[in-house]
């Protein structure tokens, strides 16, 4: 049975390794900036439709591959107490309904920042080949999300995104459904963790790989890395201040 466990993990690994790259691919691949248009008018409804369903799935591949690697020490540690608790073979499938539900909360999130996307094109707010938002808005973003590092929400969402094993023993529930049910609550989570954080794709541009890659390797960090608290307050500090920097800018 330990044989077939290790097979199991192994393939586990392999399976959320080629899902992260095959997202990464698709973005590089499209480039992005050539999938949909910035700043051209919407001369129907029917194109008012094709640029926001071409958004979503743009959002949606990008949470996928900005958010599954930060994951995977959780969706790794669920599998090997699911394997513990179980004698038969099959934790796998348990795991992949418990990513489905934490991924379902991040697709929610993808369709409301498409909406906002396309809310920000028509207000002509957003800007640019690679989607900037003007510096007043990008400014009040980066503040926002600088003040939100030090909130007690920020606090509470990472500590559970930190800690696997903390979050199961407390979270656990039977079955395929319970694996459901914990993959929502731990997206949720893990959306309450980075909400803010993610909203600066707008001020970097929400086509910009490097942007994105930099959030990626950044919620990575802040969940992998000791001194967590730290690391948010530290960056905290930043963002706050180069918002406040580029809105007395775009003042005077």
């Amino acid at each position: 049975m330990s044989t077939l466990h290790a097979r199991e993990r192994l393939l586990t690994w392999l399976a959320l390794i080629t899902v992260s790259i095959l997202a990464w691919g698709y973005l590089i691949m499209h480039g992005m900036h050539a999938q949909m248009p910035m700043n051209g008018e919407m001369t129907s409804t029917s194109d008012d439709m094709s640029v926001l369903v071409t958004a979503t799935v743009m959002w949606s591949v990008m949470m996928v591959a900005m958010m599954l690697p930060s994951a995977s020490p959780m969706l790794l540690t669920f599998l090997r107490i699911h394997q513990q608790r179980e004698r038969e073979a099959g934790a796998s499938t348990a795991t992949w309904v418990f990513m489905a539900g934490y991924l379902a909360v991040w697709l929610a999130f993808a369709g409301a920042a498409a909406v906002m996307q396309w809310a920000l094109q028509q207000s002509a707010l957003l800007s640019s080949s690679l989607g900037h938002v003007t510096p007043l808005l990008g400014g009040a973003l980066l503040v926002t999300a600088g003040a939100f590092q030090f909130s007690d929400l920020k606090q509470a969402c990472l500590n559970k995104c930190r800690s696997p094993l903390s979050f199961l023993m407390t979270e656990w529930r039977e079955g395929n459904g319970g694996a459901l049910i914990m993959g929502l609550r731990h997206g949720a989570y893990c959306t309450g963790c980075c909400w803010a954080l993610m909203l600066l794709m707008f001020v970097g541009g929400v086509m910009s790989l490097v942007w994105m890659a930099g959030l990626a390797l950044y919620f990575l960090a802040e969940k992998l890395l000791p001194q967590a608290e730290r690391i948010s307050q530290i960056s905290g500090f930043l963002l706050a201040g180069v918002g406040v920097i580029i809105l007395l800018s775009a003042a005077y």
